[in-house]
């Protein structure tokens, strides 16, 4: 997976126009985490794949995004390893997203 242009923490660099309701609502949540690093994180990565992803990858990505900020960063930049119920593909997805080739 490619790494996306510069983004804006303070908004997606995606437009959702074009999204049905499912991919708009989970574009939002990823850019407005609560922490400047996880909107970072998680909005990059959905900014570059939402459009792509398929109802499966939309369900792990909704169960990732249920876990806290705290614990997520943790995970995402290897201070504690995800816990497998969180040690998913699409967990693999966003790292890989994120890791410089």
């Amino acid at each position: 997976m490619s790494h996306s242009t510069s983004t804006n923490a303070s908004t997606s660099a995606r437009s959702s126009d074009g999204l049905d309701a499912r991919r708009k609502r989970i574009l939002f949540r990823c850019w407005h985490r609560g922490t400047k690093e996880m909107d970072l994180l998680l909005g990059g990565f959905c900014d570059a794949h939402i459009a792509d992803l398929s109802e499966e990858d939309m369900d792990a990505l909704e169960h990732l995004m249920d876990a806290a900020d705290a614990d997520l960063l943790d995970w995402l930049t290897g201070r504690k390893p995800a816990p497998a119920e969180y040690d998913t593909a699409m967990f693999r997805s966003v790292m890989a997203f994120h890791t410089p080739a």
